[in-house]
C-alpha cells in the first residue's frame, strides 16, 4: 500500500506553467481547504493593491536618481473612497494644479508622461521606474519630452487634460490596472494622439499587464516606442493604428532577445 494518502493529480503539473486557478480539486461537496486558503490570500492581495496609498515621494525620488525632471498632480478625487465611487473625479485635474502646469508649460513638446496609480499602486511602484529606464533606450535623442506627471487618484483619461495643459502631440499613461487573483501589480500603458478632454478609449492605444510574470520591460518599452514612432509620424492613436511592432522585431531579427 502507498504511504501518502492523497491522490496525486496530473493536472497540478501546469502549476509550473502558469498561475491561473486551474484544476483546483475537491473535498466531497466543495474545494480543498489550500485552495480556499489560496483564494482568500490571493483576493487579499487584489483588495489590497486597490487601496494602497501610492508612495509619491518615494516614486519621485527614484525617478530624480534616474535623471528625469518630475512633477505631481492631483485629480478631483479627494481621497480613495470618493476616487472608487466617482469615476468621473478621477479623470478631471485639480483646477489649481491645472493651472500651474499651464503656467509651466512654456514650448509645446512631443510627449508627456504621466505616472497614475489607478486601480493597482504596487504596480506602479514595482514597474513604473524600471520600464521608464528600458523606454529610454528606444527613443529618438531628438524628442522632446514634458517632465513625468505623477498623479494620484488618476484614470487614464487624466492624462489627456494633462498633456493638454502642456500642449503635447502624445500622451502615454502607466497606471495600475485593475488587480485579478493572480495578478495585483500588472501596470497599463495608455497612448493618446493629440490629447484633450473628451477624448474616448477608441482613440487610445493600449499595452497591458506589463510586468516580470506578464509581458517584460524590454517588450513593453520596444512595443511603447514603436507606437510613439508611427503615431507621431501618422498623426493617430486608437483604432486606426494597428500595432504592428511584432513585424519589426521579426524584421530586425531580434525577437528572443526582446519577447
Amino acid at each position: 500500500m502507498k504511504d501518502d494518502p492523497v491522490t496525486h493529480s496530473p493536472w497540478a503539473d501546469w502549476r509550473h506553467a502558469t498561475p491561473a486557478r486551474l484544476a483546483l480539486g475537491r473535498a466531497g461537496a466543495g474545494m480543498p481547504t489550500d485552495e480556499v486558503l489560496r483564494f482568500g490570500w490571493a483576493h487579499a492581495m487584489a483588495r489590497d493593491a486597490i487601496h494602497a496609498a501610492l508612495d509619491v515621494e518615494a516614486l519621485e525620488a527614484s525617478l530624480h536618481a534616474d535623471g528625469w525632471e518630475v512633477a505631481q498632480v492631483h485629480s478631483r478625487a479627494p481621497d480613495r473612497t470618493a476616487y472608487l465611487r466617482r469615476p468621473d473625479l478621477g479623470r478631471q485635474l485639480d483646477p489649481d494644479d491645472a493651472s500651474r502646469l499651464t503656467a509651466k508649460a512654456g514650448q509645446p513638446r512631443d510627449v508627456c508622461i504621466v505616472i497614475g496609480d489607478g486601480l493597482s499602486s504596487l504596480a506602479v511602484s514595482r514597474h513604473a521606474v524600471p520600464l521608464l529606464a528600458a523606454l529610454r533606450q528606444h527613443l529618438p535623442t531628438a524628442l522632446s519630452l514634458t517632465p513625468i506627471v505623477i498623479a494620484s487618484q488618476a484614470r487614464v483619461a487624466l492624462a489627456d487634460e494633462i498633456a493638454e495643459a502642456f500642449g503635447s502631440r502624445l500622451s502615454i499613461m502607466l497606471i495600475g490596472e485593475r488587480p485579478g487573483l493572480s495578478s495585483p501589480d500588472s501596470l497599463g500603458i495608455y497612448i493618446t494622439h493629440a490629447p484633450r478632454r473628451g477624448r474616448h478609449d477608441a482613440e487610445r492605444n493600449c499595452i497591458s499587464n506589463v510586468r516580470p510574470e506578464g509581458l517584460a520591460y524590454p517588450a513593453a518599452a520596444f512595443k511603447l516606442a514603436w507606437l510613439v514612432r508611427e503615431s507621431l509620424r501618422r498623426s493617430l492613436t486608437g483604432i486606426d493604428l494597428k500595432d504592428e511592432s511584432d513585424l519589426a522585431v521579426l524584421a530586425a531579427g531580434s525577437g528572443p532577445a526582446l519577447l
